[in-house]
């Protein structure tokens, strides 16, 4: 395979052949003044070369100049100079990575590959970083707060979140655009009551029937997706009922879902899972007590071929499950799942206790954790940041996560397993 540079060469050598005037530059010659002609030619090899020599021959041009490079080219190569596929991987701009909220790759292995410092040294060298870029941000985070309150207060909403890590500014940008929104088009609005606002990638309502906003769409997108809540809302019915109906079939093992492990599933897609996995234990008796897996959590999923058991309790079940197999499955399993319950269930107590305890010892603004942070590696992490009292901290936002950063409003990312 010729390389790059070659092909290049041989593509230049075409336009030369095509436009070869005479030296003499005598364009009313015989050759030249009799007009065009049409040629044809057919295609026998897959080597550039050669059918870059075919296509002049057969047009009847000069190939005296691709004499070298055919020379070279029959040269035998290397392994070195053997013809690698090209390969350019996409390298997006940085203010891609803030306005999507992604992580960026770049960025996370360029931190992979230092040596992680000590808290202590990290905190001295970026802390008065952290510190300017959270004062900067002030005034932001004030409107950010005032938005959010007006508009759940106006319109009786349960809350208002991001499915993204998108910054203050962006926020605030998004509630600013809901409440333009609002004093143009008050009506659209009012069937919001009552319902929590996710501002995500697409709009809809998800399977925990929040309201999702997409960020790219215009005002007419969102108004329409308004005007079509009452039927959203009829679904997300249908959707209760089949939990239900399924509840009962399984001896009370409750259908969850999680918004945060995974994006955002639509209400129809989760209405579909549920209908497939009701109509599939319908089509075989099975003989459960009504309360014998009482207490007991479950997610379904289509892409799945056996039924497990996660480690913090929850059954994950294939949506075509073989009845028999899966109450089979349940009754075998139900003890561990009940014990692993219990334990989460503990584990999510005193994470809640040991945070409390941390943001108060440190004076901290905010502490919160990336949903790949477990409950036992947060209790870890906060234990030793209070026997730490670091006073860097003090005043500032802190995610614990999985590496080191400085986010764009001042906010401190720390892994849990930092360094003393």
């Amino acid at each position: 395979m010729l390389s790059m540079h070659s092909d290049l060469f041989i593509l230049q050598s075409i336009l030369i052949s095509l436009v070869n005037i005479p030296e003499n530059g005598n364009l009313k010659s015989p050759a030249w003044f009799s007009g065009f002609r049409s040629v044809s030619f057919t295609l026998h090899t897959n080597d550039v070369l050669s059918t870059v020599m075919n296509v002049l021959k057969s047009c009847s041009l000069p190939v005296e100049h691709m004499k070298g490079l055919e020379a070279r080219a029959e040269t035998p190569k290397g392994p070195a100079e053997a013809g690698v596929p090209f390969y350019r991987p996409i390298k997006w701009d940085k203010s891609y990575y803030t306005f999507t909220g992604f992580r960026d790759p770049e960025q996370e292995l360029q931190q992979a590959r230092r040596v992680e410092p000590t808290l202590s040294l990290w905190l001295r060298n970026n802390e008065p970083e952290a510190t300017k870029k959270h004062n900067a941000s002030l005034p932001r985070r004030e409107e950010l707060s005032r938005l959010k309150k007006e508009l759940c207060q106006q319109f009786d909403l349960a809350d208002i979140r991001w499915q993204r890590s998108w910054g203050v500014a962006h926020r605030c940008c998004q509630l600013q655009s809901l409440s333009r929104l609002s004093q143009q088009n008050p009506e659209a609005l009012i069937n919001l009551q009552g319902h929590t606002v996710v501002f995500a990638d697409q709009s809809g309502m998800n399977a925990s029937g929040h309201v999702i906003l997409g960020t790219m769409d215009v005002h007419h997108q969102w108004t329409k997706l308004f005007q079509q809540l009452p039927s959203y809302r009829s679904l997300q019915q249908q959707t209760e009922w089949l939990k239900e109906r399924i509840s009962l079939l399984l001896g009370g093992t409750q259908v969850v879902h999680m918004e945060r492990l995974g994006p955002v599933q639509p209400i129809a897609e989760h209405y579909s899972t549920l209908s497939t996995f009701h109509k599939n234990l319908m089509s075989r008796r099975l003989r459960l007590h009504p309360r014998s897996l009482q207490g007991l959590t479950m997610l379904l999923e289509n892409d799945r071929s056996n039924p497990c058991l996660h480690e913090m309790g929850h059954f994950i079940i294939p949506t075509n499950c073989n009845p028999p197999k899966l109450q089979v499955f349940l009754q075998s399993h139900a003890h561990e799942a009940r014990q692993r319950t219990k334990r989460k269930n503990q584990l999510q107590v005193e994470e809640e206790a040991v945070m409390k305890q941390c943001l108060q010892s440190l004076s901290l603004r905010s502490l919160s954790k990336e949903p790949s942070v477990s409950s036992s590696q947060m209790i870890l992490c906060c234990k030793r940041l209070v026997e730490q009292r670091s006073p860097l901290m003090q005043g500032l936002h802190i995610c614990v996560s999985h590496f080191y950063s400085v986010m764009q409003d001042g906010d401190l990312c720390l892994p849990w397993d930092w360094k003393s």
